[in-house]
């Protein structure tokens, strides 16, 4: 898809705040508001916008420990990956998972309560599974940048 530079600035100006209405979209773009929200329904459409959401402080909600999960599999056989991969998104702690190259197959975010919490979702849940070989762990103890908008 093509994107014009009104659009670009949409796109950054939604990134900073979702909740804009069309009427201050169109403030900011130099559009009416029925010109910003069609062009807002366009974005949508196209599946470049692909949804909204309230970012949540977790600290205020007791989430205390936030860590990054590295996992090696011991086998890559379909039926034993299905099952570990409905593990990444069934566990709620588990909020984001990527696939990688290099040392370790998967990398977890996670977020919980506490040690002892991350420490029964790595010993009861992760490390019995039987596709698992190997799980290594990292505890965040700062979060310089939070998730930044993407580079357009």
């Amino acid at each position: 898809m093509d994107f014009d530079p009104t659009d670009l600035r949409m796109l950054t100006a939604l990134q900073r705040d979702a909740q804009l209405t069309a009427q201050q979209l169109g403030d900011i773009l130099n559009l009416s508001p029925s010109q910003a929200g069609r062009r807002r329904q366009r974005l949508e459409a196209a599946g470049i916008i692909e949804g909204y959401r309230a970012r949540l402080s977790a600290t205020h909600l007791g989430l205390a420990v936030q860590a990054f999960v590295q996992v090696q599999m011991a086998t890559h056989a379909p039926d034993k990956v299905k099952t570990f991969t409905r593990i990444l998104t069934t566990r709620s702690e588990i909020t984001s998972a990527w696939t990688l190259t290099g040392e370790a197959d998967y990398l977890l975010r996670v977020y919980c309560q506490d040690l002892a919490a991350l420490n029964t979702l790595i010993h009861e849940t992760l490390l019995p599974h039987p596709a698992v070989a190997r799980v290594q762990s990292q505890i965040v103890m700062d979060q310089l940048k939070a998730d930044a908008p993407l580079p357009i």
